[in-house]
């Protein structure tokens, strides 16, 4: 058997993903979640798409002795991929505390059951939010780190900062830092897919509620930026494709093959995509005409930003791969199972 894998988060919208491509590589995994912002089927989803139905313990990474309960009872886990977080941009303005409190005592609690349990690594899910509005495009790992533009980012910020001085400290522990740009998309399965709470903070569940019913239109947030066609631009990457990124980062750990103790990947495609390129692509793809209509700018949004992903093409060996017209054509196909199963 493989090594033992804990992740947090994971019945979350990348975490799940992430957990499939673990077992498919031969990873046993024990998934950690609060069920805030995720639902307990997801577990069985990923039994049936993998044959393997990972170990789940209903605990919030807030609640340090739940926390240290799931190190003991599974011996022996070798890493850690932790997505755990709340993460809506808007929100994290409205209510700061929240956000700092769920976001980083949660990874403190990580750290420090780490070394406790021999536990050598820990993945980060970090963000090109980082970045902000970069100087230079496209982004590498290089790239300063800009004064976050909201407490969501900022909780990214710190995390990073918390894990390199950890580290620095002498803690006997390793970290990947992998900052994710646009994920996107759902498993080809339709099994797994991005299923948010209420109204949609993130374009494509938006985009594909409208185009099934559930919202009237869609708002693209200004059309007079510095961009070709006026609207911002984003790398937009397949949920999967970044799913894999996890699966080599974790090997590259467990097989001490890290030329540092903390290393930074870009997760992206390298391609700039607009929103209304977007729309466009989706419309080709799926063949469903969208309602949506421009509106004014929204403040804090960033007007272009896109991933140089050279180092993590090079060093980790991995590269996305799933086209534009597909990942799109992916999550439409999640929307149209989740109302055959009668969720909204």
């Amino acid at each position: 058997m493989k090594e033992r894998i804990l992740v947090t988060g994971g019945t979350g919208y990348i975490g799940s993903h992430t957990v499939v491509e673990l077992q498919n590589a031969g990873y046993e995994v024990i998934i950690v979640d609060n069920l805030s912002n995720s639902r307990a089927d997801v577990v069985d989803n990923i039994g049936q798409i993998t044959g393997i139905r990972p170990a789940f313990e209903q605990v919030d990474c807030l609640d340090y002795a739940g926390l240290e309960a799931v190190f003991a009872k599974y011996e022996g886990i070798k890493g850690i991929i932790h997505f755990a977080a709340s993460k809506a941009v808007g929100e994290s303005v409205q209510k700061p505390l929240l956000y700092y409190r769920n976001n980083i005592v949660s990874l403190i609690n990580i750290l420090e059951l780490m070394p406790k349990y021999g536990v050598e690594g820990i993945i980060f899910s970090s963000s090109c939010t980082v970045y902000g509005q970069p100087d230079q495009l496209p982004v590498t790992e290089e790239a300063p780190i800009k004064k976050a533009e909201s407490p969501y980012g900022n909780t990214k910020q710190i995390n990073e900062e918390i894990i390199r001085d950890t580290i620095h400290s002498g803690s006997p522990i390793s970290a990947i830092l992998l900052r994710y740009f646009n994920p996107i998309g759902a498993h080809p399965s339709a099994l797994l897919g991005e299923l948010p709470n209420g109204v949609p903070q993130n374009l494509i569940p938006y985009l594909t509620q409208t185009a099934i019913g559930i919202r009237e239109k869609l708002s693209v947030f200004g059309d007079d930026y510095n961009t070709p066609d006026g609207s911002c631009i984003r790398d937009f990457i397949n949920v999967v494709d970044l799913a894999k990124a996890h699966v080599v980062a974790i090997h590259r750990i467990l097989e001490k093959k890290q030329a540092e103790q903390v290393e930074v990947f870009n997760i992206g495609t390298g391609r700039g995509v607009s929103v209304l390129e977007l729309i466009n692509a989706f419309e080709k793809s799926t063949g469903v005409k969208l309602n949506y209509q421009i509106v004014g700018r929204r403040a804090g949004d960033i007007e272009q930003v896109w991933a140089n992903p050279e180092r993590a093409n090079k060093v980790l060996g991995w590269k996305a791969e799933a086209s534009l017209e597909d990942t799109l054509l992916s999550a439409w196909k999640w929307q149209l199972r989740l109302r055959e199963r009668g969720i909204q």
